[in-house]
């Protein structure tokens, strides 16, 4: 495959969600096909990663040139609730992609990780040596799941690529995430909660450039067999994201500086990558500002806002 050429069909699995639905919008812009997957409409082919029977006869008639697996249960508490279910899913529906995109051939297959992995860090700025250190049966199924796509690269030379990405956000997100609460609360002048007085940090960056990085990781082949960290490198506290959308918004919200939900939240959670890895071997580089990313999901917010 010519790293210029984007002549490429790509089945995404977990098209439905945040991420997907941005990522297909955004590949189909750079001139990829994308089919899209996923266990209900509005994917076109509706199938279940975890059931590898039903999963193969789903995908026997699809042809597709390169692999993207975003499917996951990705809620924490969920997970928490029903390790099975999760490992089932995560792991192994992780499992039968990667023994569908081997037994096809894929060019390449782009496995959705998390900074989950890193859990409370071992060291900052994080580094793609830092050890894991999870912590939920959500972290713990995407520490597995790596293990297991590093196998079919090690053992049936599948050209496999991970990302760990940190905090993503914009347009079509999660009303509960974060960021979407927080905008929510200031368009309506509303109090802004922030549990711990928002002492966490993370590397909060716009969905477009995770986009960009899959299309990188999908055309170049330096990044076959590797693992990258995906963010900007900066590191946002979340009193300062929820100052950033007040200000933006001309909120009058009051932000209510509250005590932890637990007292294993007492101590900050500090998380942020280095991500020179990825700049150096892949030539990524931010497209999108934290401002500009916040500017952009107001705006989709507030025509939400409008729309009902």
């Amino acid at each position: 495959m010519q790293e210029s050429d984007l002549d490429m069909r790509v089945l995404m699995i977990g098209s439905n969600g945040f991420v997907g639905v941005n990522l297909s919008q955004y590949l189909n812009r750079q001139g990829f096909e994308v089919i899209n997957a996923d266990i209900s409409p509005p994917a076109s082919i509706c199938t279940d990663v975890s059931r590898k029977g039903l999963f193969s006869s789903d995908m026997k008639d699809v042809e597709f040139d390169a692999v993207v697996h975003l499917a996951a249960i990705t809620r924490i508490r969920d997970t928490i609730d029903n390790p099975y279910r999760c490992y089932d899913v995560n792991c192994m529906g992780t499992l039968n992609v990667l023994e569908l995109a081997s037994q096809r051939r894929a060019e390449r297959l782009i496995y959705a990780s998390s900074a989950n992995v890193y859990g409370l860090p071992l060291e900052l700025p994080v580094k793609e040596s830092t050890p894991f250190n999870p912590r939920t049966p959500y972290d713990y199924s995407k520490v597995i799941s790596e293990y297991l796509v590093q196998s079919y690269f090690r053992h049936k030379e599948l050209p496999t690529v991970i990302l760990r990405s940190w905090k993503l956000f914009g347009k079509h997100d999660s009303p509960q995430s974060a960021v979407s609460k927080f905008i929510g609360s200031c368009l309506r002048n509303e109090p802004v909660q922030l549990f711990n007085s928002g002492r966490d940090t993370t590397d909060l960056y716009h969905i477009e450039n995770y986009c960009h990085a899959i299309e990188l990781c999908l055309t170049k082949s330096e990044a076959v067999g590797e693992a990258f960290n995906v963010g900007t490198g900066n590191e946002f506290s979340v009193r300062r994201i929820a100052e950033i959308i007040r200000n933006m918004t001309k909120s009058q919200s009051e932000l209510q500086l509250l005590p932890p939900r637990s007292t294993l939240e007492s101590e900050p959670m500090r998380s942020y990558p280095s991500i020179e890895k990825i700049k150096c071997l892949l030539g990524y580089s931010p497209l999108v500002s934290l401002e500009e990313g916040l500017r952009r999901t107001v705006d989709f917010w507030r025509e939400q806002v409008h729309m009902n």
